[in-house]
């Protein structure tokens, strides 16, 4: 069977397109690549340990790079643990 008929891309992750942008929704919670609630993704974003999503247009609507979600998920050690999470601000 095909990677597209499987919906897996090449390099393995079930759902995420092989170029392109995806939503939010495709990327997060249970069933995505990237397990974690909306707000923990955002605040792994204002912390700059996430790639920003893009404006796909001049409304609200935006995307997150693929290739930048895939590079994301394959860096082992990227993602804080839930035990240094949130970063301790009192250092």
């Amino acid at each position: 069977m095909s990677a597209q008929a499987q919906n897996i891309t090449p390099t393995g992750h079930p759902g995420l397109p092989a170029s392109g942008f995806v939503r939010l929704s495709q990327i997060i919670g249970q069933g995505g690549p990237i397990p974690v609630s909306r707000s923990t993704l955002y605040a792994w974003i204002q912390a700059g340990l996430f790639p920003s999503p893009v404006r796909l247009g001049p409304g609200r609507i935006a995307g997150f790079r693929v290739e930048d979600v895939r590079a994301f998920i394959e860096r082992p050690g990227v993602a804080p643990t839930a035990t240094d999470w949130p970063p301790n601000k009192s250092v």
